[in-house]
């Protein structure tokens, strides 16, 4: 054997590398990114958040039907964005393996809306004119205007909305549009005058105010 192949022989060894058929070689497995844990979580919780997040339930098309009833159900305006804007598709998406059971009911709903377009405008909702879409959508929107064979359609629509208007109010856009303000903190001025007045009361002067008379 030839020096440079003894060293390299050494070398191989040294560092533990097995020299053998390239086919006996087994590849770790990628490691799996940590799971973050925000504050008041169980760790099991963050674990089943990130399990549910990494599948899929809606297809690309039904995920694309879902954001335009989205959009319509809350369009964009001069106060806030719209709901896909909110990222309420993506809520919807969550929502949907969370609570399996919510599963054949907007399934069955989107087959039955893309069913109805097929046969009016030959074409599933999502392709339609916006106006089509709102007039569709308008006989199924009213519970109490719904004609008999629209009923599935607008049970289908009560889920939808109920689902987009909680994941809209619940996001960082949807609370501002609100204008909710939460704990934070705000200045004391003392009682109002007027309240002071009507039962004859008022504050002594500060040393600082008889200072200056």
């Amino acid at each position: 054997m030839k020096r440079r192949d003894s060293l390299k022989a050494i070398s191989i060894s040294s560092l533990g590398l097995a020299v053998g058929p390239a086919e006996a070689a087994v590849p770790e497995p990628a490691p799996k990114p940590p799971i973050k844990i925000p504050g008041g979580r169980l760790k099991e919780e963050a674990e089943r958040d990130a399990r549910l997040n990494a599948e899929k339930f809606f297809t690309p098309h039904e995920l694309q039907t879902v954001t335009v009833l989205s959009d319509i159900i809350i369009p964009a305006d001069t106060r806030s964005g719209s709901a896909s804007q909110a990222g309420v598709p993506a809520f919807i998406e969550f929502m949907m393996k969370d609570q399996p059971r919510s599963q054949t009911p907007m399934r069955g709903g989107l087959r039955w809306i893309d069913n109805v377009c097929t046969k009016r405008y030959g074409k599933p909702f999502a392709q339609c004119t916006k106006a089509q879409q709102i007039e569709l959508v308008d006989q199924i929107a009213f519970p109490s205007k719904v004609a008999p064979d629209m009923t599935q359609g607008a049970a289908f629509f009560s889920q939808l909305r109920n689902l987009v208007m909680t994941g809209f109010y619940t996001s960082k856009m949807g609370i501002e549009d609100l204008g909710y303000m939460g704990n934070v903190p705000n200045q004391w001025n003392g009682v109002p005058d007027d309240v002071l007045k009507q039962y004859g009361l008022s504050y002594e002067p500060s040393k600082a105010e008889e200072a200056r008379k």
